[in-house]
């Protein structure tokens, strides 16, 4: 039982069923649930009963009922927890930041990883603040931070060269597209081999993945190229070392396919500047163009990623008794992504934002 009761006058009622009215319309879903916990404990309606409607403990209603009488409707609004306050400062999580992007090394630590002792003790040494070493990951993540793994960058990558194939050799790309009417055909070569390829995926604690695998040797190689304007996809698979020879024999086919000019981009294999392949472009030249991406550069050829998701979707952590399968399974996905233009043409965002720049 209630230490106390709740009798409500009209005028209270009335009150009630205003601010009722207001917190709906505001969505404050937990101000509603307390006023209606006071209409039906005015009614006669048990705590229990009251609890059960409303999907609360009959605690939380008596509560609420307390800071009605304490501080009549002000006691209904709702009071957030303020949490637990932040033992570094604005300026001190600024700081940290910019001590945490220069990397372990500029601080004096050895390595270029940064472990969570190595923070803890940062943090004590720059701030004078102790973080328990379980509170440092929940620290980063508010601060905008992830436990990533790294990933490699050339040394001899040309930032010069890649900001003027952007700036210049795109634009000039796009002018030659519109005079001839061209395709602009991004190629690349892709190998998937028989013995297979592993990704992530779910699996129970303490139970790793086991995929199969003949440990043959053998790949599959196909070449590609994706237009930039209409998301086609022209592909030829080949079974051997890629060469120029090979090379030559899929664009002959690509022309075959076409009478539109063509704009090719491809990167500087040493089969795509061999004599055989070079002979090729001059005596075609009234039919394609050729331009070179930027020494390694790979992120700024689409078609690296249309390889990444047919692996994704077709190959990965699948096993291949015969290469017959192998070539099957990568020939049908092939297929697919033909008949996809839509998903090959979400591959050029780098493109579509400088063309709409």
């Amino acid at each position: 039982m209630l230490p106390f009761s709740l009798k409500l006058n009209k005028k209270e009622r009335v009150s009630l069923q205003k601010a009722l009215t207001i917190a709906e319309k505001l969505g404050d879903l937990i101000k509603s649930k307390r006023i209606i916990a006071l209409l039906m404990l005015n009614a006669q309606n048990s705590i229990s009963c009251i609890g059960d409607v409303l999907q609360v403990s009959t605690e939380t209603a008596r509560s609420w009922l307390k800071s009605y009488l304490l501080d009549n409707i002000a006691g209904l609004n709702s009071k957030r927890s303020p949490g637990r306050p932040s033992k570094l400062t604005k300026a001190q999580k600024k700081s940290l930041a910019n001590i945490i992007d220069e990397g372990p090394e500029k601080s004096g630590f050895p390595g270029g990883c940064w472990r969570t002792p190595m923070l803890q003790h940062l943090i004590k040494e720059k701030f004078n603040v102790f973080f328990n070493a379980h509170y440092i990951s929940e620290l980063l993540k508010n601060m905008g931070y992830s436990y990533q793994k790294a990933k490699f960058v050339a040394d001899r990558k040309n930032e010069d060269d890649r900001q003027s194939w952007l700036s210049t050799k795109w634009a000039e790309i796009m002018k030659i597209a519109a005079e001839k009417n061209s395709y602009v055909l991004f190629g690349d070569e892709a190998s998937f081999p028989q013995w297979g390829t592993l990704s992530f995926t779910w699996s129970k604690i303490g139970v790793q993945p086991i995929v199969k695998t003949t440990g043959n040797r053998k790949s599959y190689k196909v070449f590609g190229l994706i237009d930039y304007f209409t998301g086609k996809f022209f592909s030829k698979g080949y079974i051997g070392k890629l060469n120029g020879i090979a090379y030559v024999d899929f664009l002959k086919e690509v022309l075959s396919k076409t009478r539109k000019h063509i704009i090719l981009v491809q990167d500087g294999a040493p089969y795509h500047k061999g004599a055989i392949v070079n002979d090729f472009f001059n005596k075609h030249a009234d039919r394609i163009t050729v331009f070179k991406l930027p020494s390694y550069s790979p992120d700024y050829n689409p078609i690296e990623m249309l390889w990444k998701k047919i692996k994704q979707t077709g190959t990965h952590m699948t096993y291949f008794p015969t290469f017959d399968s192998l070539t099957e399974k990568v020939n049908e996905m092939l297929d697919l992504f033909a008949d996809a233009k839509n998903e090959v043409l979400s591959l050029f965002g780098l493109y579509d934002n400088l063309h709409a720049a």
